[in-house]
């Protein structure tokens, strides 16, 4: 990460991304419209909950489970909930290796490509199935309408949001039709929500698969960077107000992805549940994919099930590669801290995002593509540490949060949430490598050779990981000094006038 001197984004782009909050005194503005000011980030945030990874093992736990995995997405928003506000309190970076700072780089990019691919397939996917749109061609408009949309930047970040927000409702509006038309039995599902259980061979690895989609390491990058384009008063009270109000809009935003979520693994168990399925339709059931589930819906909505399925997936497809787009341009800029126009810096993210989507789905058409989007959601599991221990470290640290750090409740249940998930990660993904392994069908000098590869590589992970959790931070990105002769000058007189304190001034306490 670079210097704390820096911001995530440019001072040019962050002035575009200025929302229109009121000027007058903050002591004078209601609370309800200082809030309000504060909408924005948590629904852009909450498109990775929802985003066409998410979706497909949604469908896939429904199928197989019912709503017997239900409480492994409301433990999921929870821990997401509780991450998503400490990144939007941290906003701040600090100072790393030179070499680990473009390890991580590398390990933030390419958790961007990964969680790309869901999204770019998902918007193909859509578009194949309401335009009969080849996959490979769907991927190239996706990657163009991408930009298009994010050419709203240049009116403010505002109205982005707000497209992005239209977008989350429209899939809202969907899915939740959807159910009326199923009427899962609500006694199930809420049971579903509140026992935990694991019932089925498959079962702890369809929870796992729902926990990885959930938490996205590239949406931590996004957040803290997003809450910048907010004008924050220079004092205590300030940022204890503005992260109060982060908190309140990410937890709005999360809950309506958690009863999004809710709806679409009721409406597969609902549907995967009946006993009048033709042996086509079971078939599916045990293998679903995102261009195969708007058959779940045929037979109570006819050939408007293909319609309202397309036009939920484009919604969800189209506004998470807005935003994968988006935090792309900030990891860069972040990390490298490279000053390009806005319009290049898309271009080249979106560029190399979609460029694996593309290939496979040119080769290996739309199985192919689904299979991706599984290899995708693996690598992102393993690149969720690389982005989840800096964050739990310097958002308990004093000298990068001040009095703004977590309390112990916050760092006892963060970390404890944090390392089981990292852990369960692990666990589940090097199992089944090991499995793998021992079971596979290559010829042995290939296999003994690719575990040669492997096991040191994951045994390197470990230490990494190790390293970034007990390495000693002692780069000060707070300034008790700075930030109480802030707060006087913000009440105090001069010849007077009112002393305004300088946002710029306030680099090393830039906490939104």
């Amino acid at each position: 990460m670079k210097s704390s001197r820096d911001t995530a984004i440019t001072k040019k782009a962050r002035k575009g991304m200025e929302s229109p909050v009121s000027q007058e005194p903050q002591h004078q503005t209601p609370g309800w419209k200082r809030f309000f000011a504060h909408i924005g980030p948590g629904f852009l945030v909450s498109l990775a909950y929802l985003d066409p990874g998410n979706l497909e093992t949604d469908l896939q736990a429904g199928a197989n489970h019912r709503y017997e995995l239900l409480w492994v997405i409301l433990i999921g928003l929870i821990f997401a909930l509780i991450i998503q506000s400490l990144s939007a309190n941290l906003g701040v970076t600090t100072e790393y290796p030179i070499f680990v700072k473009y390890c991580l780089w590398l390990v933030a990019e390419l958790a961007v490509i990964a969680a790309d691919i869901p999204e770019v397939i998902g918007t193909a996917f859509a578009l194949n199935i309401l335009f009969y749109v080849p996959v490979w061609a769907g991927v190239l408009l996706t990657g163009l309408s991408t930009l298009i949309l994010l050419g709203l930047q240049r009116y403010g970040i505002r109205k982005l949001e707000l497209l992005i927000s239209v977008l989350v409702f429209l899939m809202a509006a969907c899915y939740f039709a959807e159910v009326s038309y199923v009427k899962p039995p609500a006694a199930e599902v809420m049971k579903g929500l509140f026992v935990p259980r694991l019932q089925g061979d498959s079962a702890t690895g369809d929870a796992i698969s729902l926990l990885g989609a959930l938490v996205m390491p590239h949406n931590l990058f996004l957040h803290s960077a997003l809450v910048l384009s907010r004008k924050t008063p220079s004092s205590t009270k300030g940022i204890n107000d503005a992260c109060r109000y982060f908190l309140l809009e990410s937890g709005f935003a999360l809950f309506v992805a958690l009863l999004i979520n809710i709806a679409v693994v009721s409406v597969s168990g609902a549907v995967c549940a009946t006993t009048d399925l033709s042996a086509e339709d079971s078939d599916r059931c045990s293998d679903l994919t995102l261009n195969s589930a708007s058959f779940l819906l045929k037979n109570v909505l006819g050939k408007s099930s293909s319609i309202i399925y397309g036009i939920s997936l484009l919604a969800s497809g189209q506004s998470s590669a807005i935003t994968g787009t988006y935090a792309g341009q900030y990891i860069m800029q972040g990390f490298l801290d490279i000053k390009m126009r806005i319009w290049l810096r898309n271009l080249v993210t979106r560029c190399i995002a979609i460029c694996p989507s593309l290939i496979v789905a040119i080769i290996g058409g739309t199985t192919g593509s689904g299979r991706l989007i599984i290899i995708a959601s693996m690598i992102l599991s393993f690149e969720l540490p690389f982005a989840l221990v800096p964050l739990l470290k310097f958002s308990s640290s004093s000298t990068k949060m001040g009095p703004h750090k977590n309390s112990i409740y916050i760092i006892v249940i963060s970390w404890v949430l944090g390392l089981g998930v990292i852990g369960i990660n692990i666990y589940y993904l090097s199992t089944r490598f090991v499995t793998w392994i021992i079971h596979s069908s290559l010829p042995k000098p290939v296999t003994v050779l690719i575990g040669v590869v492997v096991f040191p590589a994951m045994v390197f992970y470990v230490m990494s990981l190790i390293y970034l959790m007990f390495r000693k931070d002692t780069v000060v990105t707070f300034d008790e000094k700075l930030e109480a002769s802030m707060e006087q000058g913000m009440h105090g007189v001069s010849g007077g006038a009112e002393v305004v304190p300088c946002r710029e001034d306030l680099a090393r306490v830039r906490l939104q």
